[in-house]
């Protein structure tokens, strides 16, 4: 194999460590809102349930007050009542008690659905606050985890970045390293490729018989006819 394929081999090996990691760091933000955006949704069902009890206990004691406010308002009219002389005024007092009655029934009935409803919301409220606390929990150990894998990360590219530069100055030859860094703009980490069974391992394509034995030979470098990825052949590759 020749020198110059064998450093190109190495740099191809740093730059592909060096994508991945960055890969993975530029990933991070997405992964930080994906379980924000989770724990928001599950706080926000919580607090719904938590609201919407909230509100139903408010309406059953709005009821229960107003009930409490007829029934004092009977307990003033039947006392006009007994100190009326006229039965025209007795009778319409006993219509206002008969009416105030019928209203507390159904008051009384409206608290009974309430409290039936309140009972519901409380033990799902229940649940959703076990459920919550949890998932909170779940969502702040996984934040921490993941602002240590930032760090991690973040030094993981510095120190691939430097391998990089490294490897990138062992080929010295700035054609060949211009060469091979267009081919990395355009076909991503996989530009050094051998040669098996006759095809080209970027492309896949089939090879001319000329660029086989070229790669053969290990004489100069050689790219495939179709995409322009260097070859190389080793003895393995039959």
């Amino acid at each position: 194999m020749l020198p110059i394929i064998e450093k190109l081999l190495v740099l191809q090996d740093r730059d592909r460590r060096l994508l991945r990691v960055r890969a993975e760091l530029l990933a991070v933000p997405g992964q930080r809102l994906m379980l924000q955006s989770r724990a928001a949704a599950g706080a926000a069902e919580y607090e719904a349930l938590k609201k919407q009890s909230q509100h139903l206990e408010s309406d059953r004691k709005k009821l229960e007050l107003d009930a409490d406010a007829l029934k004092d308002r009977i307990g003033k009219v039947r006392v006009q009542q007994n100190e009326t002389r006229s039965n025209d005024q007795y009778k319409a007092y006993e219509h206002q008690i008969e009416t105030s009655q019928r209203e507390i029934s159904r008051l009384e009935d409206q608290q009974l659905e309430l409290m039936e409803q309140s009972e519901t919301a409380c033990k799902q409220l229940a649940i959703a606050t076990t459920a919550y606390a949890a998932l909170k929990a779940e969502s702040d150990r996984q934040l921490a985890d993941l602002v240590t894998r930032e760090k991690n990360l973040a030094d993981e590219v510095a120190a691939a970045t430097e391998a990089r530069a490294s490897a990138a100055t062992g080929v010295d030859d700035p054609v060949v390293l211009n060469r091979y860094d267009r081919l990395l703009k355009t076909k991503g980490d996989n530009v050094i490729v051998g040669v098996g069974g006759n095809v080209c391992g970027g492309c896949h394509m089939q090879l001319t018989t000329q660029a086989v034995v070229s790669a053969k030979g290990q004489s100069e470098l050689v790219a495939c006819p179709t995409c322009s990825r260097i070859l190389y052949f080793t003895a393995d590759m039959g």
